[in-house]
C-alpha cells in the first residue's frame, strides 16, 4: 500500500466515526423527544388539581396550638418474685410520663451554662 491509500483509509475511518456519532446523537435526541411526549400524555390523563374551594381550611376554632409539658422517665415495673415474668399488659405504653412539676427549669446565676462553657460552675 502506498501513502495515498493510507490517507484514504484514515479519512474514511474519520468519516465513519463522525457518521456513527451523528446517528447516536439522533437516536438520543429521538428518545428524549419520545420521553417528553409520553410524559405529556400521562399528565393529560391525570385529574385536575383541586380548586380553591376543595383545599383544606382552618377549623372554626382557629389553628391548633402545640402543647408543651415536662416529661420524666417512666420506670419499668419489677417482678414481685425473681422467677415471675412480666407480661406485655403489665408494661407501660411509653418510656416517659408527665412530670408532676410543670415549672420550667431556669438558669441559675453563677452556674455554668453548658458543659465546657468555661464558666465557674456551681459553688
Amino acid at each position: 500500500m502506498n501513502t495515498v491509500s493510507y490517507v484514504l483509509l484514515a479519512v474514511s475511518r474519520e468519516q465513519v466515526n463522525v457518521f456513527v456519532a451523528f446517528i447516536g446523537g439522533m437516536v438520543i435526541s429521538g428518545a428524549l423527544i419520545w420521553a417528553v411526549r409520553l410524559g405529556m400524555s400521562v399528565r393529560d390523563q391525570e385529574p385536575e388539581p383541586p380548586s380553591p374551594e376543595e383545599q383544606p381550611h382552618l377549623p372554626d376554632g382557629g389553628p391548633v396550638l402545640e402543647e408543651r409539658e415536662a416529661r420524666e422517665p417512666e420506670e419499668v415495673p419489677h417482678a414481685v418474685q425473681e422467677s415471675e415474668r412480666l407480661m406485655p399488659y403489665q408494661l407501660h405504653h411509653a418510656a416517659s410520663k408527665r412530670c408532676d412539676d410543670q415549672q420550667r427549669k431556669r438558669w441559675l446565676p453563677g452556674s455554668s451554662g453548658a458543659f465546657g462553657s468555661g464558666g465557674p460552675g456551681h459553688h
